[in-house]
């Protein structure tokens, strides 16, 4: 993008919790965000279902100045019961930055606050997908430690492609515990 569409970045953007209590304020705006760049089209219900639930989970991106939304992150954290034992699993729902403040850092950031607070729940891992096509995205999570899981062919009503992306948090000794009761053998 060239330097003269790209928005000025305010000297300190305000990164705030999603609270419920925000809703009426943030959630047009939320949506509005990720209707933009995101292809798949969400209703109320969704946002409402991870917001309810996981607010603690989603942050915002604000403009200090405007108190404008600029960037928002959406997640959730809930068992998950395919592993044995079950772990608990981080999901990135959603991820989007006003495409004038983008290549500033603010993307790493709300997902670097998103997984702080999974783990600090304890998740296990973290997953989400990605356009096979969005290579920007691509490079964020990986750059954050996410691996390629697999390919889920057609995935988006559009007809893309997408890549599922693992985060593992724990080993997987650590999940399943130590068959020495903790100890780890060693005299």
């Amino acid at each position: 993008m060239e330097k003269s569409r790209m928005a000025e970045l305010p000297p300190e953007l305000r990164y705030i919790q999603y609270e419920h209590a925000l809703e009426k304020k943030y959630l047009p705006a939320i949506r509005a965000l990720i209707s933009k760049d995101l292809s798949e089209p969400y209703s109320i219900y969704v946002y409402r279902y991870f917001l309810y639930q996981w607010g603690e989970l989603c942050f915002m991106a604000l403009d200090p100045k405007t108190d404008t939304m600029i960037g928002v992150v959406v997640c959730k954290l809930e068992p998950h019961q395919s592993h044995s034992p079950p772990t608990l699993r981080g999901y990135i729902a959603m991820l989007a930055v006003s495409s004038s403040y983008r290549n500033h850092g603010i993307a790493t950031t709300l997902v670097r606050k998103a997984i702080d607070a999974m783990v600090e729940r304890d998740a296990d891992e973290v997953v989400l997908e990605t356009e096979e096509t969005n290579i920007p995205a691509m490079k964020l999570y990986e750059r954050l430690g996410f691996l390629r899981s697999k390919k889920l062919h057609r995935y988006y009503l559009n007809g893309n492609s997408a890549f599922r992306l693992v985060l593992h948090l724990k080993r997987a000794q650590d999940m399943v515990g130590d068959e020495n009761g903790g100890e780890d053998g060693l005299e």
